[in-house]
């Protein structure tokens, strides 16, 4: 069975550029924004990894990523950010949470999927201790 991943972006090209690259080896969940991906979250859905952009309208990539992270459910949840912004090292220096990768759009697909496999690496890990 494929390793469900949840993809977080208000891009539709990204969503469709990153379903095309990741759907051959993962299940994969797309949302247009943290309040649709937190929904599905809360409807009982378990992915075994978060990829979110940072800059989305209602509900951005910081305030979504941050409320998983301090949840009792969604917390150990391995999180990829994506960004085109500028300040990507120092927005995420400063988050009061710890994300386990964040690349720069645009990204090179084999640097997200080596991100992919070593969070999820860890992930495995640590869930079956």
């Amino acid at each position: 069975m494929k390793k469900r991943l949840l993809i977080v972006d208000d891009d539709l090209s990204i969503l469709k550029l990153l379903n095309f690259i990741l759907s051959k080896e993962y299940d994969i969940v797309v949302k247009n924004n943290g309040i649709e991906a937190f929904g599905w979250l809360e409807d009982g859905n378990m992915p075994k990894l978060i990829i979110s952009d940072l800059q989305m309208p209602y509900f951005d990539g910081q305030s979504f990523v941050k409320n998983v992270k301090i949840s009792g459910f969604y917390r150990n949840i391995p999180v990829i950010l994506l960004s085109a912004a500028h300040d990507l090292e120092e927005q995420v220096a400063n988050m009061p949470f710890k994300v386990e990768a964040y690349i720069h759009k645009p990204f090179n697909p084999t640097t997200l999927k080596t991100a992919i496999n070593q969070a999820l690496e860890v992930y495995d890990a640590t869930d079956s201790n």
